[in-house]
């Protein structure tokens, strides 16, 4: 039996309906009404459709007035545990047989176009229930296809968010590649594209969507992601992040040039809080999780796209959700790290770009160049594996004076500051995150009751994170993603294999080593982006937070090796036990750190994330643009009383002046 000619006319497609409405559906004025067109992507969490209507469900009618022509493209969502509501969605709409077309035969059986791991995990779900087989396109593949769908046919999709404002975005259909494409999942996919079916997916991020859902979920008893999202609306961060004027004051923060506002560390308030999870607001910790982990998002990307020399950043994904605040923590992220040189763009459709691809991968399907075709680019893994072997030796490099600069210094405190180290006497602080000890010891006495680092860390040890990890096998099945060298063990999404909102359903013990497999491999990840993009092959880590755990070291480590293939040197030092090592080590001498030098870099968390937030329903510039008279006040006294200290400061470098003249003349002498 031959399959029907299936043809996808995209002239003259416009938006239809609302504007501002979620997902709205695209008119096809020129599509063939007896079309029968159905694509699926089924991911981690959810399961999205796209379809083609025309119009008459319901006695509806819409389009061009001509019979045989016009319909629109429909856009429908369900969650994936709930993989039966959405079977019999499809059967209700009729959507495999329409007209007495059917969507696609194979070898004389019918068949649906389906992406993502679950239409490797349900084949035979839709095979006993709708009586049809599912042929599967990459994920990859689709996402990409359905990115360039939308940028190259569809006016109006493309627009930048930034203080709550929407602003469409036209694009140069012709001037479109390269662009970065951030996909936001369970997990989070980067993608360079730079053509139509020219894509090369360079990395990723476990900490995505499901991570934020997951971690949601345990901490403020939400049951869904849209939950989570308007509880965020309601509350303020600043009750649980640790910022810049928390740790040196404001008078400090002056002195350096930094924002008093700058968040240090997400959570960071809680490791010396007293304070029970149930004595924190559901809407202040929701608040806390999106800046925590959109921020992050948003840094890897930036440093990513700053490492392929790329202005322009597409965000797409199901856990976007045209979210304001999602995407005004995204926008002026990457304004603020990339010094308004790149701009983030979003997309109406975000959540459904897999579904799209899928759309056109038809056999028939006639849309210009944008047919699918297999990519032969190489692509890259997510987070390295956990069977990674660590060379021996590879904690054991000896450095020497006339080989240690330059190098990255990675400083883990409550949050994680990096620091490029030239030369003697030459350093420049470079970045950090607020991603750090504070965060994984903020999370795990809310997660666990700890009350030690020392504490969760034995934890750690305990616990297994696969009872609360998205795999990459959980979302494939066993033989994991063989097309682009994902195991089945690959961590795909932390947190992300979560079902239940009681955390009493958890081992303490399993969501401490979570905790911790998230956040060593997320800060080895970002340091070696930042090793990368400064052209550093060494790397030394410190701080607090590392205590000379093996476990920590370890993951650390992993990250570095797989993220380098091996071209970073990772050296660890922790002054617990190692006091005599580290006196050698940091010496002002050796080290190229003035006395003053050192102390900053010592003490403080530098340049964690651009914006604190705050309340939610504050706009982002407010903070910076407020006339409050008693605001005001405060800073004339401030300013009057630094104007004292520094007169001070310089009064004390004069006497230190006179007495080491005093000194030295008393040796000549």
């Amino acid at each position: 039996m031959e399959s029907p000619h299936v043809k996808l006319e995209l002239s003259g497609a416009e938006i239809f309906g609302n504007l501002d409405e979620r997902n709205p559906p695209v008119r096809l004025p020129n599509q063939p009404s007896d079309a029968s067109l159905l694509a699926l992507d089924i991911g981690g969490t959810l399961i999205k459709l796209v379809y083609f209507s025309d119009g008459n469900e319901g006695n509806e009618q819409i389009g061009s007035g001509n019979a045989a022509l016009g319909g629109e493209l429909r856009f429908v969502k369900f969650e994936r545990r709930r993989l039966d509501d959405c079977l019999e969605f499809i059967k209700s709409k009729k959507l495999i047989h329409s007209s007495g077309i059917v969507t696609g035969l194979s070898d004389g059986h019918l068949t649906i176009k389906a992406t993502g791991g679950g239409a490797y995990k349900f084949t035979d779900v839709f095979k006993e229930k709708l009586g049809v087989s599912l042929d599967k396109l990459d994920e990859m593949d689709g996402v990409v296809a359905g990115a360039n769908l939308l940028l190259k046919k569809i006016p109006g999709e493309s627009f930048t968010h930034m203080d709550g404002k929407r602003t469409p975005i036209e694009i140069n259909r012709k001037n479109l590649f390269p662009y970065l494409l951030v996909n936001i999942g369970s997990g989070v996919s980067i993608i360079k594209v730079t053509g139509n079916k020219k894509f090369e997916r360079v990395t990723g991020t476990h900490i995505g969507g499901g991570t934020m859902f997951g971690l949601a979920k345990l901490l403020t008893g939400c049951t869904s992601y849209d939950e989570f999202l308007k509880l965020s609306q309601q509350g303020d961060n600043l009750v649980l992040d640790l910022i810049v004027k928390d740790i040196c004051g404001e008078l400090a923060c002056q002195k350096q040039g930094l924002s008093a506002s700058t968040l240090a560390s997400s959570f960071g308030k809680v490791i010396n809080s007293k304070r029970k999870l149930s004595d924190y607001r559901a809407e202040d910790l929701a608040t806390t999780l999106l800046s925590a982990f959109t921020y992050n998002i948003a840094q890897i990307s930036f440093l990513v796209a700053a490492l392929l020399g790329l202005k322009r950043v597409f965000f797409g994904g199901s856990y976007i959700r045209g979210h304001a605040s999602t995407m005004d923590n995204i926008s002026y992220a990457i304004d603020y790290w990339s010094k308004g040189q790149m701009q983030a763009i979003f997309l109406r459709h975000e959540g459904f770009l897999g579904a799209l691809g899928a759309l056109m991968s038809y056999e028939n399907l006639d849309v210009d160049d944008l047919t699918l075709e297999d990519t032969k680019e190489q692509v890259k893994l997510e987070i390295c594996h956990e069977s990674s072997k660590i060379p021996d030796g590879m904690l054991m490099t000896e450095h020497h004076e006339n080989n240690i600069f330059p190098y990255l210094l990675v400083n883990i405190g409550s949050g994680v500051s990096m620091v490029e180290v030239i030369g003697k006497g030459k350093f420049e602080r470079i970045i950090g995150t607020h991603l750090g000890g504070g965060t994984i010891l903020g999370l795990a006495r809310l997660l666990t009751g700890c009350t030690s680092y020392e504490e969760f860390l034995e934890l750690s040890q305990q616990g297994n994170n696969l009872a609360v990890d998205l795999t990459v096998g959980d979302i494939y099945g066993e033989l994991g993603y063989p097309k682009h060298g994902l195991p089945a063990s690959t961590t795909a999404s932390s947190f992300g294999k979560v079902s239940s909102n009681k955390l009493s359903d958890y081992k303490a013990e399993d969501l401490a080593a979570a905790l911790l497999n998230a956040f060593t491999y997320n800060i080895g990840q970002i340091s070696y982006f930042v090793a990368n993009l400064s052209g550093l092959k060494k790397i030394f880590f410190r701080g607090a937070y590392i205590c000379g755990h093996t476990k920590t070291i370890d993951k650390i480590s992993r990250s570095l090796k797989y993220w380098s293939k091996g071209q970073v040197q990772t050296t660890f030092l922790c002054h617990e036990g190692f006091l005599e090592a580290l006196g050698a080590f940091w010496s002002y001498e050796n080290m190229g750190i003035d006395d003053l030098a050192a102390q900053e870099v010592i003490q403080q968390v530098l340049l964690g994330s651009p914006y604190t937030g705050g309340k939610a329903s504050l706009p982002l510039r407010q903070l910076y643009e407020s006339n409050d008279e008693n605001f005001n006040v405060e800073i004339e006294k401030l300013q009057h009383d630094n104007a004292e200290l520094k007169h001070e400061v310089e009064r004390l470098r004069r006497e230190n002046e006179e007495l080491k003249a005093k000194l030295e003349k008393s040796r000549d002498d």
